[in-house]
């Protein structure tokens, strides 16, 4: 009887030469390095080297913060990745009032210049990539980065790493939404014009398939929406001006890994040709570069549990291979005890080990693509790339990303994917190992990592004293030109960034938007 793949289809007991009875290699597959990039978009892969390797990492203050950034380094991390607390990410100050509680606490917390100078003290930014996890306040996280690095005499033309900036996703599935759809898309097309000009090396966006995917999507919905947003960017890009071939070489894209392995490297093989597919024949892309998916990949933490944690350990190993084997281009293992509290010091280097392992001890780098031409890897394929289309389909007739998600319609398509399988794991059809299925009767106890309500308190302190040490004159001047080009078409990086020196606070910049565009209400479509 066939079992049912993530994305709805069938998948066979057997597969022989018949299920690639149409398949035509050169077309579909072609060589590594090679449109349609099936195979991966270098070609020699991780026979070169190995890929990066992040740690997901962030929380209370950014001392502490820091210190575990220079534990991860020295364990062997080839990449950080920066995570933010709540308020950070809503362009909130810690002194604000809907940010009590909450300072801290899922990443660490940054409202000023001051706090990204302790955030990074002592690490080398030209030698380091450095993935920032931030969408709404994207623009103000990435100029102070790049104001800390001229302060320690690094030109930003040195610089490598990554914003998260996909907003389009947060009014799908997460939330962390400032301004309506329009205007978060007209930031994002001006970190794309001033990036080309400044930070030549930056990858301007990083759009997200993970957190949809976290929200319930399944594979074909995953890529399929997340292709959809890319359109959407590149899209405003063009009509902002910018040539297809200045700006699409620095997109990049990211995407969970799920225990699935057969279907998840499907997944990854079918995003990248589609992408080359879309950038070549929709935007006249011309530049090899532009037309391949680079992308980040993060296990899943939707997956986790938190009844016997060890065995996430099981878990996370073979989504990483997933995506070892999908050809990702960086890599975040999560941690076995997540699905608990934020990861001790001892759990990241264990989820880190585990990427050792594969890149160092297994022969999954000896080779490229070592499922290509596979009956059941080809056909799997397809078959995702022709359920996404399906998808993106749909989208289209409704005008596109950002009109579809003011209907409502792929966040309604993930829930009732959510909702689903939770029915499944109810009822026993899902099998999660330990939750509904060989669990135990007492847990072992497990010490969980807090941070320090006082972080709080302390970070205010701070945050006070800044703000009366500065020429807040100065500052209410360039917050006032931020204002008025919000009202206009100029780039609003550039006086962003004089604020910002100023001593201006991440709060106060967004609120300067804000005062011009207002925030978004999402509408009721039940």
């Amino acid at each position: 009887m066939p079992q049912s793949s993530e994305s709805g289809f069938d998948i066979k007991q057997v597969y022989d030469t018949s299920d690639l009875a149409n398949f035509d290699s050169a077309t579909q597959l072609g060589e590594p390095g090679e449109y349609p990039y099936t195979r991966g978009v270098y070609p020699s892969m991780y026979t070169g080297r190995p890929w990066t390797m992040r740690q997901y990492a962030g929380f209370g203050t950014a001392a502490e913060s820091n210190e575990r950034y220079k534990q991860l380094l020295a364990a062997g991390t080839t990449g950080l990745s920066v995570a933010f607390d709540l308020p950070t990410q809503m362009g909130m100050d810690s002194d604000f009032p809907l940010a009590h509680g909450e300072v801290g606490k899922v990443g660490v917390a940054i409202d000023s210049i001051e706090d990204m100078r302790t955030l990074f003290d002592g690490i080398p930014l030209d030698e380091v990539s450095t993935s920032m996890t931030i969408n709404a306040p994207a623009a103000i996280l990435l100029l102070l980065y790049q104001l800390v690095a001229e302060e320690n005499g690094i030109d930003a033309s040195k610089l490598n790493g990554t914003i998260q900036n996909d907003v389009l996703k947060e009014y799908i599935a997460r939330g962390t939404y400032i301004y309506p759809p329009k205007e978060s898309v007209r930031l994002i097309t001006d970190i794309f014009s001033y990036c080309k000009d400044n930070l030549p090396n930056w990858n301007t966006i990083s759009i997200s398939g993970y957190h949809m995917a976290e929200a319930g999507a399944n594979p074909a919905q995953e890529i399929a929406f997340t292709l959809a947003n890319g359109k959407a960017y590149v899209q405003a890009a063009i009509d902002a001006g910018l040539d297809v071939d200045e700006f699409a070489p620095r997109l990049a894209f990211f995407f969970v890994s799920r225990t699935s392995i057969l279907e998840e490297v499907a997944k990854f093989r079918a995003a990248r040709r589609m992408w080359a597919r879309i950038m070549r024949d929709e935007f006249g892309a011309k530049n090899p570069k532009s037309r391949m998916l680079r992308f980040h990949t993060q296990t899943a933490g939707v997956q986790l549990t938190a009844q016997q944690p060890e065995v996430n350990l099981v878990r996370v190993a073979v989504q990483a291979l997933a995506a070892v084997f999908g050809g990702t281009q960086s890599l975040h293992t999560n941690s076995y005890d997540e699905a608990i509290a934020l990861p001790t010091e001892k759990a990241a280097r264990l989820a880190l080990r585990t990427q050792q392992v594969l890149a160092f001890e297994s022969d999954v780098t000896t080779t490229v693509d070592p499922f290509a031409g596979s009956f059941v890897m080809e056909s799997l394929t397809d078959e995702v790339e022709a359920k996404a289309l399906e998808l993106m389909a749909e989208v289209d007739a409704r005008g596109g990303a950002t009109s579809a998600i003011e209907q409502g319609f792929q966040k309604l398509e993930i829930e009732n994917t959510a909702y689903s399988i939770a029915q499944q794991i109810d009822a026993g059809e899902r099998i999660v190992v330990g939750v509904n299925k060989f669990t135990v009767e007492h847990e072992d106890v497990y010490e969980p990592l807090r941070v320090n309500p006082a972080i709080e308190a302390e970070q205010v302190a701070r945050l006070d004293l800044l703000k009366a040490k500065r020429d807040n004159d100065e500052v209410t001047r360039l917050l006032a030109q931020i204002s008025e080009t919000a009202k206009g078409d100029g780039n609003l990086l550039y006086p962003m960034r004089d604020a910002l020196k100023a001593h201006a606070t991440v709060g106060e910049v967004s609120d300067a938007l804000r005062d011009v565009w207002g925030t978004y209400t999402p509408k009721d479509f039940f």
